[in-house]
Parts: structure tokens; sequence; C-alpha cells
């Protein structure tokens, strides 16, 4: 009888290892080509999606203009950051002919761990963004108060659906920036 349990137990443990190192086989799977897209995809010409890509290598650099009301229809524009060169696909309301982009979320942990790029605009507020293959180089300015805002949270709640409001600027869970030349 002792024999027995001694011979059950180790087969089931065998298919308990077995089992443990496929799955672990399977996770390390993931995490490298996780890992790989995400390194291809930071060389790329501009974001994919929703991931984040690399610097713009692709369009025509224009001046900045003074009325943003061509990009109104638009659903999102390419956005990269100089400091670090990466680019990113972002929501845009043009109210009053200004340029507006909006980060979201900033108070969440998923935010906290995703959104550096509003964090790293601090230290370098140069952007480029790319529309209809051009590219224009500007500012981020973020914006905290103003009588325009509520104007604008309008504009990216009707147009996304959100229900944004000042309150979500004031608490600091939506950071609110306008796109100016340099």
């Amino acid at each position: 009888m002792k024999v027995m349990l001694t011979t059950a137990t180790q087969g089931i443990f065998n298919i308990m290892s077995r089992g443990l190192k496929w799955f672990f086989s399977f996770i390390i799977t993931v995490f490298i080509a996780v890992g790989a897209v995400l390194f291809l995809v930071r060389s790329h010409d501009g974001p994919i999606e929703i991931l984040s890509g690399g610097p713009f290598q692709t369009g025509e650099r224009v001046p900045s203009s003074d009325d943003w009301s061509f990009l109104t229809d638009h659903a999102t524009l390419e956005m990269q950051t100089m400091a670090p060169p990466r680019s990113r696909t972002m929501w845009l309301a043009v109210y009053d002919t200004r340029l507006f982009v909006i980060s979201g979320y900033m108070n969440s942990r998923v935010g906290k761990i995703w959104k550096q790029w509003p964090h790293q605009i601090k230290e370098n507020n140069l952007a480029i963004v790319r529309a209809n293959g051009k590219l224009y180089e500007l500012q981020l300015i973020r914006h905290k108060e103003g009588q325009f805002i509520d104007g604008v949270l309008e504009q990216f709640n009707r147009k996304y659906g959100q229900s944004l409001s000042t309150d979500n600027i004031d608490n600091d869970s939506s950071w609110l920036f306008e796109l100016t030349a340099r």
C-alpha cells in the first residue's frame, strides 16, 4: 500500500511539474513576443494605433498654423514629443481655431504607468504634430484654468462621447494642453 501511494504521488507531481513547466514556458514566450513588438514599434515611423512609435521619419515640414480649423473633423492626430523622441496617437479638439489635446486617467493606476509623456513635457515641451502628411513644429502649454476650458471640454465630450468637466482639470485627473507655435 505504501509503495502504491508513493508511485501515485510521484505521478501527480510529475504531471504538475510538466504543467508548470509548460505554463512558465508559455508566459516567458508571451513576454518575449510583447517585448519584441514594443521594441520594433519604437523604431517605427510614428505610432501604431495605441502603441507609441518612434520619431517621425516622413512628412513635409511646414510652418505652424494660426487657424487649426482644418483639423476639426479629424478623429485623431499623431504627436511626437522630443525627450524622449516618441510618437503617439492623440484625441484632439479645435476650439476657437486653437488646437488642444488631453491626457486623461492621470490619477489612475494604469494612467500613472501608461501616461509618461505629460510628465516629460515639464522638462521639454516641444512637439511635432503630423496631420495630412505635414509636420508642424509646436510646443505644448498645459492649461489648468481659463475661460475657454469649458468650451474645449465640451468639444472633447461631443466628439468622443466623454463626460469631462472642469473638475477633471482641477483634480489633475485630466491634463489639458494647447499646441502653439514655438
